[in-house]
């Protein structure tokens, strides 16, 4: 019985063996030669930005490049409050984040002193951190579009559209009118 259990072992052996040398042999048939195309042209990678640095500390390299809120003065990051005891108004809110940026609001054509002249919401009394064009957008409303003249850095709000709201508020349907209710309970005994 064992010589029959170790030539019944040699027989597995050898196809097992057999199998791993072979391995998954497959054959394939040879592709058709590919067309010849033209060389497209190299694109020579190009040559990184030279950047001037700094070494500022034992680990730290400064970038002597100014940055993006530097270039672009709506992109500076603005973090306002404005006391919560003031009577502001948005044209006031509007003053106050332009205080240091170097923008100022544009003279008031009679539209835009409506706006000026809105209270300015609680909400609005902290604004940030966020960038100047957020701000400034936040505080005007989606009824009011922004215009920058950069050269003389001035911001100028008119509205948008045709004079109207940008969201007009539509009237309820007679379905839903508003209905109005009594204060007190009608008095018992009779009519007031």
């Amino acid at each position: 019985m064992s010589a029959l259990h170790s030539s019944g072992r040699l027989v597995c052996l050898s196809l097992l063996t057999a199998a791993l040398v072979s391995g998954c042999a497959t054959t394939t048939a040879p592709l058709p030669p590919e067309p010849i195309e033209e060389a497209a042209p190299v694109i020579e990678p190009e040559a990184p930005e030279y950047i001037p640095v700094l070494r500022h500390g034992r680990y730290t390299l400064v970038e002597l490049a100014p940055t993006a809120a530097q270039r672009d003065l709506l992109l500076q990051t603005i973090d306002v409050f404005i006391p919560e005891d003031a009577r502001a108004t948005v044209g006031d809110g509007l003053q106050h984040v332009l205080k240091r940026s170097g923008y100022q609001l544009c003279e008031a054509a009679h539209a835009v002193i409506e706006l000026h002249a809105l209270p300015l919401p609680a909400a609005h009394l902290h604004l940030g951190p966020m960038t100047l064009r957020d701000a400034l957008l936040t505080l005007a409303g989606p009824a009011w579009e922004l215009h920058v003249d950069d050269r003389a850095r001035k911001v100028c709000f008119e509205r948008s559209g045709n004079g109207a709201s940008a969201d007009p508020t539509p009237e309820p349907p007679a379905a839903e009118a508003v209905q109005t209710f009594p204060l007190m309970p009608p008095m018992s005994g009779g009519q007031p």
